[in-house]
């Protein structure tokens, strides 16, 4: 066992990385060597780790598993054709993370522990990272409640961790996505812009119903009305309307997202118009009878920019532009594309390399 930067390393003892086919990669389902753990109590955070990938030992009384006490994050690594490794906004999820954490009554994780511990981790590791164009090493970083007891109440202890996961393309193709009008995602007052895991909990009902009638997402409108539209399950949302990117606001109901914050700077710097409002399905859907509705897609970690095809509403289906035609968003992904391999001017210091 090692020491670096005050984090204790200990690395397997053989890598599974012979078993990996970076050729096939699902999305996921496979998890690099190490993992990284740092532990909450006695109102502060104690010694970090980097140790083997395995099984976690828990009590049957642990508090995430009664009352749902968990956040997570999402971000990825990329290797361009060099052998470099890049992160995308650390600082970002760090800020978010520590939102949700307050949101939950969970404590904040310092940048230092969260980034250096990452750093350290992908630096061990970096093989693991694909170099094959629309693969990426995800990462997820998480922290959840370990208190053993059963009272209802914020718990005293955490764990954070770090796992990472070789991954290819989220959705292979464009997506079908159906306006949900029966369930909600989040209310005003609730943790709709947290990344709570019981937020995600409560989409699996309504994204697999989606599902079954052949699509591969829903859009979720607004709980009082299910008139305007927010996000989707697994992406923030933009429409090009008449040439305008519309864009729901982010905020009490709906998360933040990076690569929503990253593609709306991307626009502004391409002169592209861009509107952060409330926007509602019956402007969509008129949109779409008169011509003007140019685009649809979702922005996100894992799907990056994603162009939706066909919208479905009141059992019909409106299906959108080809998208070789999507001239904006397609130039918008290709410039973060850039950015996040290194290989594209990067004017407000996005990139981390590793």
């Amino acid at each position: 066992m090692t020491d670096t930067n005050n984090i204790s390393i200990k690395r397997v003892e053989k890598s599974r990385l012979e078993n990996l086919d970076f050729e096939n990669l699902s999305f996921g389902r496979d998890f690099a060597d190490h993992l990284f753990v740092c532990k909450y109590s006695n109102g502060k955070w104690g010694e970090s780790r980097i140790e083997p990938y395995a099984n976690i030992s828990m009590a049957p009384s642990i508090a995430v598993l009664h009352y749902g006490q968990t956040i997570f994050e999402g971000m990825k690594a990329q290797k361009n054709d060099d052998g470099d490794i890049f992160i995308f906004r650390p600082e970002k999820n760090v800020e978010r993370m520590n939102k949700s954490a307050v949101r939950l009554g969970m404590p904040e994780i310092s940048e230092e522990i969260f980034v250096e511990g990452l750093k350290e981790l992908l630096k061990i590791d970096r093989e693991w990272v694909p170099n094959k164009t629309g693969s990426s090493l995800y990462i997820r970083p998480f922290m959840f409640a370990i208190d053993e007891y059963i009272g209802v109440r914020s718990s005293d202890e955490y764990i954070f961790m770090i796992i990472t996961s070789p991954v290819g393309s989220y959705y292979s193709e464009p997506l079908r996505v159906k306006v949900e009008t029966e369930y909600i995602r989040a209310a005003e007052g609730g943790v709709g812009f947290a990344k709570a895991a019981g937020n995600y909990a409560g989409s699996l009902l309504p994204a697999k119903k989606a599902m079954d009638e052949g699509y591969h997402q829903i859009i979720w409108t607004d709980a009082k009305e299910h008139k305007y539209i927010e996000e989707s399950g697994t992406m923030n949302l933009m429409f090009i309307i008449d040439g305008i990117i519309i864009t729901p606001p982010a905020g009490n109901t709906i998360l933040d997202g990076v690569t929503r914050d990253s593609a709306l700077t991307i626009a502004k710097d391409l002169g592209y118009k861009v509107e952060e409002r409330r926007i509602s399905i019956d402007e969509v859907i008129e949109a779409h009878g008169n011509g003007t509705l140019e685009d649809a897609f979702g922005t996100g970690t894992a799907v990056t920019i994603t162009h939706i095809k066909t919208i479905g509403f009141n059992g019909t289906d409106y299906e959108l532009p080809a998208i070789d035609t999507r001239e904006k968003s397609l130039k918008m992904l290709s410039q973060l594309e850039a950015i996040k391999l290194g290989k594209g001017e990067d004017p407000h210091n996005w990139v981390v390399k590793i």
